[in-house]
């Protein structure tokens, strides 16, 4: 085995120094005179390779090639660009190799995680890699995809240190100073030209509407290249502190007067539903039973329509920030969340901080993680008073698939936001999780009570079934929640809607809408409101429920509500990213330059955290820790150091008994991913039986010795 290393060492890792033929160096003189040439034909080589890996199919990347040549060309381009560097090397064939690889791994990247959701591979999914890790469901990336791209990262890697060691140098002298100006006047005058002219002549587009479409129609290097250098929004041509005064004067001259105080006013619970689709809108599936009954019928009695959302198969948080925030993620950079860039820094105005300023009470209830799409921070950033996330929650189910805990414990959660505030309203967002995807390609639930037909692959049907009976579920939690609300002396409406298509491959032409990016809302009420059915975009949503109530609160909300309906979509439109480009980049022109609507110190979860009392085992190997509101993500903490934790129950935690010793002190965290402590309990100090047994016997010896002391005298 020694000696196969020490070959294997010669061969590859130790550099000879030999003499080449004549033809040879020929050779190498020719590709040398010739490199921008060949780099153009590399280019193209790369970009077909990405696109076929990124489509999953030889012939649909020759579609591109020919249906969007000007978009390949230009995909090409950037390649070339990117390749100019390796004149400032010597191992310039290595770099080549490094470049090039580069752009062939992030086509394997976006093909394995297109094969699992609908939206392509961007940059700013580089900030959800934590998010990712923390969800052990999550199969954007499968574990034998995993295994075969680090395998082959691996032998890459391998080839490039040998490469470097024993790979051909540039021999011919090199003008640094020559280079350096080209390669700057490629990328800085070259590209941004290039790019222009392309964008005028619509060879690409600079704004994708529909991610997954623009990736497909301009290729996969312009749209990852989009998203690196397009983030956070553009400053209109027009802003200006005169243009928002006259946005603000438009709004304030048809604005109405809010009806409702803080005594009158009806609480407002607003529902996303994780991956909703109503199943009636896809023309080929068919089922046994309509597996939500409750939906419908809201549908037929209660205010309802079409939402067109900004996202289909995953995103979940660009829908929310939509609906809650009433802005448009369309002026935002290609695959943006802005829950991980813009409102990492800066607060944002939203429909929980509009109606906090009128005595609400705002809380937010997800049974999933509370870092996941860093939403504690985001919600806090939104004027949230509470979030309680699943850390927060003693969930007992999840769906057949293990995957998600199942929505009903949103019911007792929901409604303990309600009961936390007696003397005000509240304004509860609720987000379901159980029909999150993926969907088993294999029967997981035994005899399941919904059957669906018209889908003939066995596969595609197994899945189908599942999410249908899914559905069911959905409903039901949405029907009990309902039961509930209307047993409450109180005003209340709910506004339910789906943030996204399920990730099943759906087409528009399967849609009876005939667009992918509509789903439904649903709304129900105890105030005898009048059934006003509408079509709304996501960013709307918030201003209509609302306005029906009476509610004419905040910037956003009243800018929608006085001008959603003008005739002039394009001016609309217009104003609406003035105003938010005001809010989040601007001079917030439109609240005086003021910080008007400061981030909340969020609360996690509506009950305390309590330890009451502990105990040793029989064995005395172990040490119960008495208390309330323990979850699986309570850890104890003795003397503020992390000891291994053990979930009895709710009211008991087991701790090694060698972990804590008589005087330490404990308490009771609720845990987030990346060890982030969301909630205390109050501070208990441990008192070792053993040692007060001790300290108890000796002082009986103490007291048996002085009265044998005393007789004695």
């Amino acid at each position: 085995m020694k000696k196969f290393f020490s070959i294997i060492k010669e061969k590859l890792f130790t550099r000879v120094e030999k003499q080449h033929s004549e033809a040879y160096l020929r050779r190498i003189s020719f590709l040398n005179k010739y490199s921008l040439l060949f780099h153009m034909l590399i280019s193209c080589g790369i970009v077909f390779m990405v696109e076929v890996l990124s489509r999953r199919s030889f012939l649909s990347a020759c579609s591109f090639v020919g249906m969007h040549t000007g978009a390949f060309f230009y995909n090409a381009f950037i390649v070339f660009a990117s390749l100019s560097f390796v004149y400032l090397f010597r191992r310039r064939a290595f770099w080549r190799i490094i470049i090039s690889g580069f752009w062939v791994l992030l086509g394997i990247i976006n093909g394995c995680i297109l094969s699992n959701r609908v939206t392509p591979f961007g940059f700013t999914d580089l900030k959800c890699i934590n998010d990712l890790f923390a969800m052990n469901n999550t199969n954007y990336f499968t574990a034998e995809e995993a295994t075969i791209v680090v395998i082959g990262l691996g032998l890459f890697l391998l080839f490039c240190v040998a490469l470097f060691i024993k790979g051909p140098r540039y021999q011919g002298k090199t003008h640094k100073i020559v280079v350096v100006g080209a390669i700057v006047s490629v990328l800085f005058v070259g590209l941004p030209v290039t790019t222009s002219a392309a964008q005028n002549a619509n060879v690409v587009a600079s704004y994708f509407s529909n991610i997954a479409q623009g990736y497909e129609n301009y290729g996969f290097i312009y749209g990852f290249s989009s998203s690196v250098v397009d983030r956070g929004m553009s400053k209109p041509d027009d802003y200006s502190e005169q243009k928002i005064a006259s946005i603000e004067k438009n709004v304030n001259d048809t604005k109405k007067e809010t009806t409702v105080t803080k005594k009158n006013a009806p609480n407002i619970i607003c529902i996303l539903l994780e991956s909703f689709c109503d199943p009636d809108e896809i023309k080929f599936l068919n089922y046994n039973q309509d597996p939500i009954p409750t939906f419908h019928n809201l549908e037929k009695n209660y205010t309802s329509g079409y939402l067109t959302v900004p996202v289909v198969g995953a995103g979940t948080a660009n829908t929310e920030f939509e609906v809650l925030s009433g802005m448009s993620m369309q002026y935002f950079g290609t695959g943006e969340y802005p829950y991980k860039t813009i409102l990492k820094k800066t607060d944002c105005e939203s429909t929980a901080a509009d109606l906090a300023s009128i005595g609400y009470g705002t809380h937010a209830v997800h049974n999933n993680g509370g870092n996941f799409y860093s939403r504690v921070n985001a919600f806090s950033m939104m004027g949230f008073d509470t979030f309680t996330s699943k850390e927060l929650m003693n969930i007992q189910s999840y769906t057949p698939n293990g995957s998600w805990a199942t929505d009903d414990i949103l019911v007792p959660e929901t409604i303990k936001t309600l009961d936390s505030t007696p003397n005000q309203p509240d304004f509860t967002y609720t987000i379901t999780v159980g029909t999150h995807g993926d969907y088993p390609k294999t029967p997981v639930i035994a005899s399941p009570v919904y059957t669906v037909s018209g889908v003939d692959d066995e596969e595609k049907k197994n899945q189908w079934t599942y999410y249908i009976n899914q559905l069911n579920e959905v409903d039901t939690f949405l029907n009990d929640l309902i039961t509930e609300l209307s047993k409450r002396d109180e005003d209340t409406i709910v506004v339910a809607f789906g943030d996204h298509l399920p990730t099943m491959g759906l087409e528009d032409s399967d849609m009876k809408s005939g667009d992918i990016y509509k789903t439904k809302y649903v709304t129900w009420n105890n105030m005898g409101l009048k059934k006003q059915d509408a079509d709304l975009y996501a960013y709307q949503l918030m201003a209509s429920i609302t306005d029906s109530t009476g509610i004419h609160e905040g910037t956003i909300l009243n800018y929608h509500q006085t001008q959603m309906n003008n005739t002039d979509h394009t001016a609309y439109l217009d104003g609406l990213d003035n105003l938010q480009y005001d809010i989040l980049y601007g001079n917030r022109y439109c609240y005086d330059g003021k910080d008007k609507y400061p981030a909340t110190d969020i609360v996690m979860g509506i009950d305390d955290v309590t330890v009451s009392e502990t105990s040793d085992s029989i064995g005395g190997s172990e040490v119960f820790v008495y208390g309330n509101n323990f979850t699986k993500w309570s850890k104890v903490f003795v003397n503020d150091e992390k000891v291994n934790t053990t979930f009895s129950n709710s009211g008991c935690l087991i701790i090694p008994k060698d972990s804590v010793k008589d005087g330490d002190t404990i308490k009771v965290c609720q845990m987030g991913s990346n060890s982030t402590i969301f909630r205390e309990s109050n501070t208990y100090t441990y008192k070792d039986p053993a040692v007060e047994e001790t300290v108890t016997g000796t002082e009986s010896d103490s007291n048996t010795e002085s009265t044998v002391s005393e007789s004695q005298k």
